[in-house]
């Protein structure tokens, strides 16, 4: 199945540890709606730090529906 990259931005300096913290409550709704293979990061790039967590394709609905992302994008299969 595909893999599906869900993105949130952050702005300023707070943003790094902002999105930290949101990648914890990210964890815990992961573990609560039974999103599993999940992967997660933060980028920074100038004043803006985005915070991704990539999962299988099937987890959509709710990652979307629930979180409400800024924008996703469908990683290519091999």
């Amino acid at each position: 199945m595909a893999q599906l990259r869900f993105h949130w931005d952050f702005f300023g300096p707070d943003g790094p540890t902002t999105a930290e913290h949101f990648l914890k409550h990210v964890d815990e709704f992961c573990a609560r709606a039974g999103v599993s293979g999940q992967q997660h990061w933060i980028r920074t790039q100038g004043v803006r730090t985005t915070a991704t967590l990539e999962c299988d394709e099937q987890y959509m609905a709710v990652v979307r529906d629930s979180l409400k992302p800024k924008r996703a994008e469908r990683v290519l299969e091999g």
